[in-house]
């Protein structure tokens, strides 16, 4: 099975209003829409340009902002639904910071056609997320989207510099990991893009990542962005050499759009130069503490 995957290389905006957002994210899905995508994958803390729309006392408390950003998660989601079933795509909308029972949490949804498949939070946390922006760990539990094509699962940014979440869903049947991420700096790009390839080398599968770019001086939470878009695989038969499909020129505004095909995912787990995907799975991680241990769900879409 093949499918037409956009990695969105997203510069955060500054916007007069709901509805000039609104706007202006159409235009970005039917962007990648005209381009035959079938899933568009947006970045981590795409959604922190709704803050441009609130007062500047706002814009300036980073934890004042989540409080806020909150009140708009219904009206943030209806637009992304009904976005999907426009244009007949799934999209990973840009992650947003939500309050669930009590926890400020880094969320991840997915809409299909069908409206929300899901969503994935984050597990992992940065040290300027924890200490200064009191955005928390999420309960542990990870989440396959089943589609029509094939399976799929989410790392959102730092997750992915980690092997155990990633090794959870392939064992699972994803053979798909998306990564939207938001970093500032070259090195941080850079640790994601490593933990990205890595994820594909150790289970064999195709990993996607999404990033910010540019700056929003306005935002203390998300001013300096550095990032590309980028396709990886494992280097393995009838794939690139380097496990590098395509990636995009850093810091510039776009879609990268890439055909993936997953019957060549299953050709080298069956039957690559080595087996480690088979192999990995063999090795039994987790968290030292055994009530962290993680679940996995499965969402069809």
């Amino acid at each position: 099975m093949k499918v037409t995957l956009a990695s969105a290389q997203y510069p955060i905006t500054e916007h007069q209003n709901f509805a000039g957002w609104q706007q202006h994210t159409e235009s970005w899905v039917a962007g990648a829409a005209a381009k035959k995508a079938q899933l568009l994958l947006f970045p981590e803390y795409g959604a922190m340009e709704l803050v441009s729309i609130f007062s500047s006392d706002i814009r300036n408390d980073i934890r004042q902002q989540v409080i806020e950003l909150d009140t708009l998660r219904n009206d943030f989601c209806t637009v992304f639904s009904d976005l999907a079933k426009k244009y007949g795509v799934i999209i990973v909308a840009p992650s947003i910071p939500v309050i669930d029972n009590g926890k400020n949490l880094n969320r991840a949804h997915v809409f299909s056609p069908n409206g929300l498949a899901g969503y994935q939070d984050k597990l992992f946390m940065t040290r300027f997320e924890n200490e200064e922006w009191g955005i928390q760990s999420a309960p542990e539990i990870l989440n396959v989207f089943e589609a029509s094509w094939g399976k799929f699962g989410i790392q959102i940014c730092y997750d992915v510099e980690f092997s155990l979440g990633s090794q959870l869903l392939a064992a699972s049947g994803a053979s798909l990991i998306l990564a939207p991420s938001c970093t500032e700096t070259i090195r941080g790009a850079a640790r994601v893009h490593i933990g990205a390839r890595a994820r594909a080398l150790e289970n064999q599968a195709y990993t996607v990542v999404s990033q910010t770019i540019g700056k929003a001086l306005w935002s203390p939470a998300v001013d300096i962005n550095y990032g590309f878009a980028a396709f990886y695989s494992t280097p393995d038969k009838d794939l690139p050499e380097e496990g590098i499909i395509s990636a995009m020129e850093p810091q510039k505004a776009g879609w990268l759009v890439q055909e993936l095909d997953f019957d060549k995912i299953e050709q080298v787990r069956a039957n690559g130069q080595v087996f480690n995907f088979k192999d990995h799975v063999r090795i039994k991680t987790g968290f030292t503490d055994p009530e962290n241990e993680l679940m996995v769900t499965s969402n069809i879409i």
